[in-house]
């Protein structure tokens, strides 16, 4: 059985400034500004309208990014993304 499944936001929904390997992202649903860390903006990217698992996420990531970790690590960047309004569960 697949494990839960995760989407972001559109892209047009934030705000991204790239600053010294880190991400500063204004969430304009919330008014919040998150401050992330590879590789949470670009799991971000995958899943923005496009909901996945953690595999099909790894995989999606895999084609354009060097993916450090399994699956357990990018569920673990998803709880953290979950917990911070970035993303929700499908």
């Amino acid at each position: 059985m697949p494990g839960p499944r995760f989407v972001a936001d559109p892209p047009a929904l934030t705000r991204r400034v790239e600053m010294d390997g880190l991400t500063a992202l204004f969430h304009i649903p919330s008014g919040m500004t998150h401050l992330l860390a590879a590789p949470a903006p670009q799991i971000l990217d995958v899943i923005a309208n496009d909901p996945g698992d953690p595999a099909e996420i790894l995989s999606r990531m895999a084609v354009a990014f060097d993916v450090e970790g399994g699956e357990e690590a990018i569920l673990a960047r998803l709880a953290e993304l979950e917990a911070s309004g970035l993303v929700s569960r499908v």
